[in-house]
């Protein structure tokens, strides 16, 4: 039986886009076929409806070989046998609440008890809470998961349909050039999660090439921003220039640590995220592979 070719799919960075235009995963010898899921005129292919997220697009099972997602997701799922936690590096993304320019909102006290848009067990679920908690009680964060995935939250932020969203990836940089104020920042930590039964080798080559294009983003993000344009929807491309958009997010070749994923299981069960019996009860080597040698 012939080998099935490695899928790659970008998800809202820069990585996956430059290491395809340098060749990198050619380079590195990887079989592979680029699907490039996320991209849409309207964005509404990301929209998977109210309480839906990330940990249940992990439920459903993705399509390619190596997804992301914040930590605690990632961690939760891999906990719970919905895939291994690639811990052999992670992600830094800058993320912030934004509100708009005239809203009378300025500080994070001021959020209190004002709906925030969030994605559902995604990425700015848990950082909103985890920064709002520095000012507020938890009865005063006030989520609301009703406007979908990231690129509806900015939509609808930016249509004033809503009073504040959390947002990170290009939907951060889109907020600031159009001079909405950042309350406050609630930048987080992205895992990788390997799903199915790739080749283990191909995993090593897949992140070899990420690791390069890391090094030309950050040698010169300027060049490579425009692909940020792919997956934001159509209607922000003449908002903005995306020549003025920063690097996002960041990959870091460090270790996911056993210490690491044991703190954020603790911290979700703390705040009651997962309802009923909560993350599966998987170990930290179950859960999670590593390539280091």
């Amino acid at each position: 039986m012939a080998k099935e070719k490695f899928v790659i799919a970008p998800h809202m960075r820069l990585q996956e886009w430059v290491a395809e235009e340098k060749g990198y995963f050619a380079d590195e010898g990887l079989d592979y076929v680029f699907g490039e899921e996320l991209v849409s005129e309207d964005g509404k292919r990301h929209d998977l409806g109210d309480k839906v997220g990330a940990y249940q697009t992990f439920e459903k099972g993705r399509s390619c070989d190596v997804s992301s997602a914040c930590h605690w997701t990632v961690n939760a799922a891999a906990a719970s046998g919905h895939g291994k936690l690639y811990r052999d590096a992670y992600s830094v993304a800058p993320s912030g609440i934004f509100v708009p320019p005239e809203s009378d909102i300025q500080t994070p006290e001021d959020l209190a008890g004002i709906p925030i848009s969030v994605g559902y067990q995604s990425g700015s679920h848990y950082s909103t809470i985890q920064t709002l908690e520095q000012w507020l009680a938890p009865d005063d964060i006030n989520l609301s998961f009703s406007d979908g995935l990231l690129f509806k939250r900015l939509e609808n932020l930016v249509d004033r349909k809503v009073p504040a969203a959390s947002l990170f990836s290009a939907p951060y940089y889109v907020c600031e050039l159009l001079s909405f104020r950042k309350i406050c920042d609630s930048s987080f930590m992205i895992s990788g999660m390997v799903t199915g039964e790739p080749d283990l080798g191909d995993v090593q080559k897949f992140y070899a090439a990420l690791r390069r294009a890391q090094q030309d983003i950050d040698l010169r993000s300027e060049l490579y921003t425009h692909y940020y344009l792919n997956e934001l929807p159509e209607r922000f491309h003449d908002m903005i220039d995306a020549r003025r958009m920063g690097p996002g997010e960041r990959i870091v070749f460090e270790p996911y640590t056993a210490d690491v994923f044991q703190q954020s299981q603790e911290w979700i069960a703390e705040r009651d995220i997962f309802e009923g019996d909560g993350i599966g009860g998987t170990s930290y080597d179950e859960a999670t592979v590593s390539l280091a040698r």
